[in-house]
């Protein structure tokens, strides 16, 4: 058996995987989700709207802070 070249995977503890591609990927109920990309984000945390990719959901949102009345950050 040839042996195939390996993929790379990058694990990110407060974001996803990154693999590069092109990634096919066997969901829970059987259906295939595939990307050609160079470099596909799986998402580890369920949190996309566009799973198993990942969509940046896993990132904490920040509030922006309104300017004080002179102009500057509070």
């Amino acid at each position: 058996m040839p042996s195939r070249p390996a993929r790379r995977i990058a694990i990110d503890p407060q974001g996803p995987i990154l693999i590069e591609g092109p990634v096919e990927i066997v969901l829970a109920d059987g259906t295939l989700a595939r990307s050609d990309r160079f470099m596909v984000a799986v998402c580890t945390c369920r949190r996309s709207r566009a799973y198993p990719w990942c969509d940046t959901s896993h990132r904490s949102r920040e509030r922006a802070v309104a300017p004080t009345e002179d102009g500057r950050p509070r």
